[in-house]
């Protein structure tokens, strides 16, 4: 598909909302300056990072690292896409493995009467997906290797 790619690591851990903004500052980058690599790229991490639970809603580590990605991407004038999923197919105590997100979904979400500021501050973005319909639900895969992350910019 013409798409350059970039390992980034197969350990990335800490907490969620951090590692989204350190992906995100990546895809700005490669908008910006070409670098690490020039658009169209394809950056790949994996490992598992932590949420520290301060709200009372439902979702998990590679949604809540979606729901902060999309948040920090909003208003880029390019197409950046990003996934985060569990490879066992679950995420928290959800139905879903992860979520797919772009530089549209904050508005998407807007669109669907929620906020995501509100939904991320209260470790709810199972329902903030749930209502822009970017929840992504792949049902048991019966392999757990780590959690995998793709960031495209075009």
């Amino acid at each position: 598909m013409g798409y350059r790619t970039l390992i980034l690591s197969s350990m990335v851990e800490g907490e969620t909302k951090e590692a989204a903004r350190m992906h995100t500052a990546i895809a700005k980058e490669i908008l910006a300056s070409g670098q690490p690599l020039r658009a169209p790229a394809c950056v790949i991490s994996g490992g598992e990072t932590t949420v520290t639970i301060r709200g009372q809603g439902l979702g998990g580590r590679n949604q809540e690292f979606c729901l902060a990605a999309a948040l920090d991407l909003t208003g880029l004038p390019s197409s950046v896409v990003v996934l985060s999923g569990g490879t066992d197919g679950n995420d928290g105590p959800t139905p879903a493995a992860g979520a797919i997100v772009d530089n549209h979904t904050v508005q998407r979400g807007i669109q669907a009467g929620v906020k995501a500021t509100e939904y991320l501050r209260n470790n709810d973005s199972f329902h903030f997906f749930e209502k822009t319909g970017e929840l992504l639900v792949t049902g048991p895969t019966k392999t757990n290797v780590m959690d995998v992350r793709l960031v495209l910019v075009r």
